[in-house]
């Protein structure tokens, strides 16, 4: 009877390549096919997969036969629930994650994860100023993809900068410098909307030049990964000025207010649907405030994260601009860098991890999640010091974010960080239970579905 549904509905090359028995490669993903969750696939369940494959049914009749969750149903997504038809659900890959959560991880970040070291030019020019201003830009990233792919990161940084109008950033003086042509522009630039940089003018080089085209290589990596840990994005927004250096006019930004963070929030809804997303409403829940959800009810599970991702917005001094007319971060976005007693409480930004470390080891112990930084503006990497690094990580800090995931071989040391024991994440050393080990939190073999 099965096979006579596979010929007649799926397609009579789909069912043979169903029954050749294929392991499947388990992960935490609803088994395809299964509609009702109840952990096997029906023959009813089947015929409704084949009325959304051609058209005939409702989307929300059976979800789970969309595997890659884009509101259509085609032939491989068929094929995969007939095999589970035939074989049976897999077996969870990660047996732990219903009761582990997502504050009882330990990942791996890099701080400004969009930057390109600035041409020599520049940075002598800077030198002649300033050398040990020009020794903090001395550090470089590879394309977001390659840091997820090749050095396990999982917490990145974006600089923002509003351009609502297009062509703000898109002649920086220091291209002008390099190149010899006052009139020099960069296309990309040219459209409206958030620019990706760390300084205007002069350390503008990044691996992606606007806001959506970062997040949109973040999600691509999502999407053909979907069962990585979350994905932590730290959004600073940046508006601070620089005075002219004759001959050169440094652009002067627009002030980022509730208006600007708004902006952010819309481009990063225009890129990621809800389903991606960890929001402060989804922690939040059906309590009054942020810090009383994560008191109580505490963060979601692994299960539950897997393959979305968390913003925080990096600035103290912007909190409270986006806070308005949104009380404990309501339809909001993002995460706010909130005192300990604040409602909106959650996520604290504790960047010194010597003179923090009691503070980190506090918050984590109340369930909080913070981001601290292993090193900063190179000295760390020049001097060979470890111990920044080292409390970093024992202190329980969730993202540890650093500028060398690998050596920098210009400063002769061979000073780097990555997670102990990680694959690439670990279980988190203050708050994760003493059975968890780092392959529950994420294992290479499943980033990838069958």
């Amino acid at each position: 009877m099965l096979r006579t549904i596979c010929f007649r509905h799926i397609l009579a090359a789909g069912c043979v390549l169903a029954f050749s028995g294929a392991a499947a490669r388990a992960v935490n993903r609803p088994c395809a096919g299964d509609c009702d969750g109840h952990g096997e696939v029906t023959i009813a369940e089947l015929m409704t997969g084949v009325d959304l494959a051609v058209g005939s049914g409702g989307a929300d009749s059976c979800r789970a036969v969309d595997v890659d969750g884009n509101g259509a149903v085609v032939v491989y997504e068929l094929l995969r629930a007939v095999r589970y038809a035939l074989d049976g659900c897999p077996p969870p890959a990660y047996p732990r994650d219903d009761e582990l959560r997502l504050n009882q991880i330990q990942v791996l970040g890099t701080h400004n994860s969009y930057h390109i070291r600035a041409d020599q030019q520049i940075l002598d020019a800077i030198a002649a100023l300033s050398r040990p201003i020009e020794e903090t830009l001395e550090y470089d990233h590879p394309p977001l993809l390659e840091q997820f792919d090749h050095q396990g990161i999982r917490q990145i940084e974006l600089d923002v900068w509003a351009d609502p109008d297009g062509g703000l950033f898109a002649s920086p003086a220091g291209l002008q410098l390099i190149t010899g042509d006052p009139n020099i522009r960069i296309p990309e630039l040219e459209a409206p909307g958030f620019k990706v940089l760390h300084v205007q003018d002069i350390d503008f080089q990044t691996v992606c030049q606007t806001f959506v085209e970062c997040l949109q290589q973040v999600k691509a990596w999502s999407d053909a990964h979907p069962a990585h840990v979350p994905i932590m994005i730290e959004v600073e927004a940046k508006d601070d000025r620089l005075p002219d250096i004759p001959p050169y006019h440094f652009v002067t930004p627009i002030p980022i207010g509730t208006a600007e963070l708004d902006g952010i929030d819309a481009e990063i809804r225009s890129v990621l649907p809800p389903e991606k997303l960890i929001t402060p409403d989804d922690v939040r829940g059906t309590h009054a405030t942020l810090a009383e959800a994560v008191a109580t009810d505490g963060w979601p599970t692994l299960g539950a994260s897997r393959g979305r991702l968390i913003f925080c917005l990096d600035n103290e001094g912007k909190r409270q601009a986006y806070l308005n007319g949104h009380p404990s971060l309501q339809g909001r976005v993002m995460f706010t860098p909130a005192p300990a007693n604040a409602p909106d409480s959650a996520f604290r930004k504790l960047n010194d991890p010597v003179g923090d470390f009691a503070a980190i080891q506090a918050a984590v112990a109340a369930g909080q999640v913070v981001r601290t930084r292993a090193d900063a503006d190179t000295h760390e990497a020049r001097e060979n010091n470890t111990v920044p690094r080292d409390m970093a990580l024992a202190s329980g800090a969730q993202w540890v974010s650093t500028d060398y995931p690998v050596p920098d071989p210009d400063f002769g040391t061979d000073y780097k960080v990555e997670i102990p024991n990680g694959t690439p994440a670990r279980c988190n050393p203050l708050s994760a239970p003493a059975e968890c080990t780092s392959l529950d939190i994420e294992n290479p073999a499943f980033l990838i579905d069958p």
